[in-house]
């Protein structure tokens, strides 16, 4: 894996006005979905990235941005 896939990650969703799926940041990264999938899932053990599933979409976005609108 690129050890620079999560600067990656954290970089596009900074640029995001909303949520952003996993199949998203995975196309705007260049990479594939489980290893966006894994790389979200450990930034939202880090407390960087907030997440919420809808229907069957996930759901991901900086903690910062949306914190005071999705907390």
């Amino acid at each position: 894996m690129d050890k620079d896939t999560p600067k990656k990650i954290l970089e596009f969703l900074e640029k995001q006005e909303w949520p952003s799926t996993t199949e998203d940041i995975a196309k705007n990264v260049g990479v594939a979905w489980h290893t966006a999938q894994v790389h979200l899932l450990k930034l939202v053990t880090e407390s960087k990235v907030k997440y919420r599933k809808v229907g069957r979409q996930n759901q991901f976005w900086l903690v910062r941005k949306y914190e005071k609108e999705f907390s």
